[in-house]
C-alpha cells in the first residue's frame, strides 16, 4: 500500500501528508466523498490542520483516492482502532512497557508474550506501530498489573529488541 500511496502521490506531497494522516488515524472515506471515522463524520478543514495542508489537498486526495481502485478499496474499509490504553495506563494501575524494534522484528510479540505470561501477569493490550509509518517501529504492551524492572533484561534478550522502557 506505501508503494503505491508514494508512486499515486509523489507530485503531491500534501497529498501524502492527507493520506497518511489517514492511515495514521484510522480515517475511511466513502463513495459519498467524505471522511469518516468509524460512523463520525471528520471535516475537511479539521483532516487538512492535521495533516499541516490547505483543505483543497484534502479534497483533492480523497478525489484521487476514489478514482483508483486499489486505493479505494483499501481506504474505503479502513477501520479506527479503538482506544490505545498507553497514556491513561498509569491512572487506571497497568502496567505498560515499550519495546522499540529494529529492521528484524518477527515473533517479538510473542517471545514478549510468554516472558510476560511467565510472571502471572496478564495482557490487556497489544500495540505495534507500522514500522513504515514511524521512524523508531514501537511494540507498546499494556498489562493488567506493573512489571518489575528485572524484566527489562530479559526483553532486551529477544532478537530484534532494541530498546525497553517500562513505565
Amino acid at each position: 500500500m506505501w508503494e503505491r500511496l508514494n508512486h499515486k502521490f509523489k507530485k503531491y506531497p500534501a497529498r501524502i501528508n492527507v493520506a497518511w494522516k489517514m492511515v495514521e488515524l484510522g480515517l475511511r472515506v466513502d463513495k459519498d466523498k467524505k471522511i469518516y471515522c468509524g460512523n463520525l463524520k471528520i471535516s475537511d478543514v479539521a483532516l487538512a490542520n492535521a495533516a499541516n495542508v490547505d483543505r483543497r489537498a484534502v479534497k483533492s486526495t480523497v478525489q484521487t483516492i476514489l478514482e483508483d481502485d486499489q486505493l479505494s478499496s483499501i481506504f474505503k474499509n479502513i477501520i479506527p482502532a479503538g482506544t490505545l490504553l498507553k497514556n491513561i495506563a498509569k491512572n487506571l494501575g497497568l502496567g505498560l512497557i515499550e519495546i522499540e524494534v529494529g529492521d528484524e522484528n518477527t515473533g517479538i510479540l510473542a517471545e514478549a508474550s510468554k516472558l510476560i505470561s511467565a510472571e502471572n501477569i496478564s495482557i490487556r493490550q497489544a500495540y505495534a506501530s507500522d514500522i513504515e509509518l514511524g521512524d523508531n517501529p514501537t511494540l507498546t504492551i499494556i498489562t493488567e498489573e506493573p512489571v518489575e524492572g528485572n524484566l527489562i533484561n530479559e526483553l532486551l534478550k529477544i532478537y530484534g529488541v532494541i530498546k525497553v522502557s517500562i513505565y
